[in-house]
């Protein structure tokens, strides 16, 4: 660490990209059969959360962004994350993360968890936000 980011901040937390789940999404296959074969990748649990926001299922965009949560904070924390720091969307191997915490963000809302709800908001600010 330089002496700029002892003022700064730590450094950002970037994860490793997901380019079979990138692959799979991009040759149009289920978001279930991704999820499964990648149940580690936060991005494949976006990918269901957003589906069943779509669908009007809240409580199962509300588990499956939780679920790609705890996935994104376990890999974040191997990475080096230290529960505080950028964690950019501009890096792909963010994007699942990030997209499950918002996805989260609105679940909770939507089902009256205002707590959990502000919580993700403010975690996503301090994340960087998304793009």
């Amino acid at each position: 660490m330089d002496i700029n980011n002892l003022l700064d901040g730590p450094e950002p937390t970037l994860l490793p990209d997901e380019p079979a789940v990138v692959a799979a999404l991009e040759d149009g296959e289920n978001p279930v059969v991704i999820a499964r074969r990648h149940p580690e990748s936060s991005l494949a649990w976006s990918l269901l959360a957003e589906l069943a926001w779509e669908q009007g299922r809240d409580l199962d965009s509300y588990a499956y962004a939780r679920v790609g949560y705890h996935r994104g904070l376990d890999a974040l924390r191997r990475n080096g994350w230290r529960g505080a720091g950028p964690v950019p969307y501009s890096h792909a191997g963010n994007v699942g993360f990030l997209r499950c915490l918002a996805a989260l963000a609105r679940a909770a809302d939507e089902i009256g968890e205002e707590g959990e709800a502000a919580r993700c908001r403010t975690f996503l600010a301090d994340c960087g936000g998304l793009a």
